[in-house]
């Protein structure tokens, strides 16, 4: 099956080159790599030029194919006719060896499939137990497996603002639990959300989808918009055996207060994206779950050292919160 890699980038050289080494040591190999660079200098152009890589591609794209969903976008429309899958990865990732060869051969084993995720592994710990173990309240169990809950999903769970659906499927109410709830268990499991970079889908999704350009810039969400409407017309799925992982590099991300904004507004975005007319009962719920997260990550300002970002954020989110009273986003299914 011939497969394209898209990675999108921004003024991140040094992660890049990691990637592409990982890239190159797979056990199944791109037959074309898109280099889409957003970059304001040359310094990722010159590593390409300067490291060697079957099948590479470089374009560096102008301002106005510039931000995360634009440049997506542009790599699509380069992809070659014959390749059946196109894949995404952030640029700041690094692989397993046989990731490529798990991502594509779950086509094989589910041709329904759409789209199909890979999994990070370098992002929580979870443990192995046994299928009848009962978590304590500080804790989330799934398919014989925990982990260590965070502060807000045990807030929810003693205020009955929990998901009810499994890891990877909104809740009609959504601020559900993403992909990254899914354990270690080698198995693939069926989504409607995958994380947009660490992802793939077959080309041919592309005659009818594209990234959205409401999200502009970092494209905070972005992911979640773009596989849920996608999952409305197939299955989606994701490989837990298919294995990167991911090291959140700093550069390139927007200030705190822009992103605490993003949270809110962009939430609420593909919240309606999923459900355009959603229950008065799971109206009420998305509010108050984003009410307390937004109180909790205000407390942050008193119990962290990062105070100024925790303030910051806050001040985004509460704004971005009664933004949509007065000035919602417009979908654009």
């Amino acid at each position: 099956m011939k497969f394209t890699l898209i990675i999108c980038t921004f003024m991140r050289p040094k992660p890049l080159l990691n990637l592409l080494q990982s890239v190159a040591k797979q056990t199944a190999y791109p037959h074309q790599i898109l280099i889409i660079d957003g970059s304001t200098d040359t310094a990722t152009k010159k590593m390409v030029t300067e490291n060697i890589f079957l099948n590479i591609e470089y374009h560096f794209v102008s301002p106005e194919h510039r931000g995360l969903t634009k440049q997506r976008n542009y790599g699509i429309a380069k992809v070659q006719k014959s390749s059946e899958v196109t894949c995404f990865l952030d640029d700041d990732t690094v692989l397993e060896s046989t990731y490529f060869e798990e991502l594509i051969k779950t086509y094989s084993i589910f041709p329904e499939a759409l789209g199909v995720g890979g999994y990070i592994t370098n992002e929580i710990n979870w443990e192995s137990v046994s299928t009848t173990y009962q978590p304590k309240i500080n804790e989330f169990y799934f398919d014989g497996w925990k982990r260590k809950e965070g502060s807000r999903f045990v807030m929810r769970k003693k205020l009955g603002l929990d998901s009810n659906r499994p890891p990877g499927l909104s809740p009609e109410f959504s601020h559900g639990r993403s992909v990254g709830f899914l354990p270690p268990s080698g198995k693939v499991y069926e989504v409607e959300q995958l994380m947009g970079g660490v992802s793939s889908f077959r080309t041919s999704v592309f005659q009818q989808f594209q990234f959205s350009t409401y999200f502009e810039g970092y494209g905070l969400y972005e992911d979640a918009d773009f596989t849920l409407r996608v999952s409305k017309t197939g299955k989606l799925y994701l490989n837990t055996a298919a294995q990167l992982r991911h090291y959140h590099d700093a550069a390139g991300r927007p200030n705190q207060y822009q992103y605490g904004k993003m949270v809110v507004r962009n939430g609420w975005y593909v919240w309606r994206v999923k459900y355009p007319k959603p229950s008065l009962k799971a109206r009420f719920k998305w509010h108050a779950i984003t009410v307390l997260l937004t109180g909790i990550r205000a407390a942050n300002i008193f119990t962290t050292s990062k105070r100024k970002e925790a303030f910051t954020e806050t001040i985004g989110r509460v704004l971005g919160w009664f933004s949509l009273f007065f000035s919602s986003p417009k979908i654009n299914n």
